[in-house]
């Protein structure tokens, strides 16, 4: 049969339809592909205008870490504090570098505890318990001694007189010890209730790895004298026969006014650190540790972690090695740090720049400044 003229137009008309309609497939495919393309592209942009270090950090740079972790001494009635201080941690710092968190407790961390933490945070996260020997006081300690120390401080109102006495111990002699932590080298010390003010748009780890750094702080102050009257004379006791610690370009003049005769008081408050564990593992903190054990004086006076690691790190390490973290805005009451000047804006910091401890009376950051 020979096809007629309505035929041939019918047939063309069903080829045109066709050929539209794949037409119109192939741009929508384009077209999907290219707005997939663009999306991407923008939540891509989007995701480096949010963490804008990736582009400008260069410790951030093809992800590198630190062997580094977060130390949390805490204990379960701590959980709201707990709670306030990883949110803060999290929002300013650690969201983007997923540090992994290690908290210790002198009994375990109930299930309702590590629930309402681990929430908090997508890095890994550890809870662990303090072994009865590095907490409690040491059998050989005369209580009754011990007992009328911790009564005379309570009577001249020396704060915290009659407290804290095994975790400055523990966190003098033993934290780093903790079978958690020793598979790192780096920890930044968190406390409850603390407060960080400022976005930490970099890599403090690293920073401290890459400019050979060995202990960083905060805050400066003053000890309370009648809670160490013998600790200064017990370290140069130590000295005598352990010269070769001393390094050579020390920060002596942070300790000391008159050339280490005497102790000026001064410390780098230790409830915010960020050091190098293997500094406390190494062979003359562990002697030092050691030789003030012996003494007794965390119990028999009030010996804190804090003017211990001070005198540790002062004299032992070069004051090339200790960084202050001036661009860290930091609360622990009733004293804060907070930035300066273009750190402070820098840092989208929430502090009021007015409010600042640095050059207070109370504080030593002068006598830090004056040794370099």
């Amino acid at each position: 049969m020979k096809p007629t003229l309505a035929m041939i137009n019918s047939r063309r008309y069903v080829l045109i339809v066709i050929l539209l309609l794949l037409g119109f497939h192939y741009i929508l495919r384009i077209s999907h592909e290219s707005y997939a393309k663009s999306t991407s592209l923008s939540r891509l942009v989007e995701q480096l205008s949010l963490n804008r270090t990736l582009l400008t950090d260069p410790y951030y740079n093809d992800h590198r870490r630190a062997n580094a972790t977060f130390v949390f001494l805490c204990r379960n009635s701590d959980l709201a504090g707990v709670v306030t201080s990883m949110q803060q941690m999290e929002d300013r710092f650690n969201r983007k570098y997923q540090y992994p968190w290690v908290l210790l407790n002198d009994e375990p961390f109930t299930d309702d505890f590590k629930k309402r933490v681990s929430v908090l945070t997508d890095a890994p996260i550890q809870f662990g318990v303090i072994p009865r020997e590095q907490w409690v006081q040491p059998d050989w300690i005369d209580e009754k001694k011990a007992e009328v120390a911790r009564k005379v401080m309570v009577w001249q109102r020396i704060i915290y007189g009659g407290m804290y006495r095994n975790m400055c111990r523990f966190n003098s002699g033993f934290f780093y010890r903790h079978e958690l932590l020793l598979p790192y080298k780096y920890y930044w010390r968190v406390e409850p209730d603390v407060k960080f003010f400022c976005d930490v748009d970099y890599d403090p780890f690293l920073f401290m790895q890459e400019h050979n750094k060995t202990y960083g702080f905060t805050i400066t102050m003053e000890e309370f004298k009648e809670t160490i009257i013998t600790l200064w004379d017990t370290t140069k006791e130590f000295l005598v026969d352990n010269p070769q610690y001393v390094a050579q370009d020390n920060a002596l003049g942070f300790l000391s006014d008159d050339g280490g005769i005497s102790y000026n008081l001064c410390h780098y408050w230790s409830n915010f650190e960020i050091a190098d564990m293997d500094f406390w593992r190494g062979e003359a903190y562990a002697k030092y540790f050691d030789f003030l054990e012996s003494k007794g004086g965390f119990y028999y006076e009030r010996w804190g972690d804090a003017p211990v690691h001070s005198i540790a790190a002062s004299l032992f390490l070069s004051k090339h090695q200790l960084h202050f973290f001036r661009d860290i805005g930091y609360r622990h009451e009733p004293f804060q740090h907070c930035p300066q000047d273009d750190d402070w804006s820098r840092g989208r910091c929430s502090c009021n720049p007015d409010d600042n401890f640095d050059y207070t009376p109370a504080s030593c950051i002068r006598n830090f400044d004056r040794i370099f």
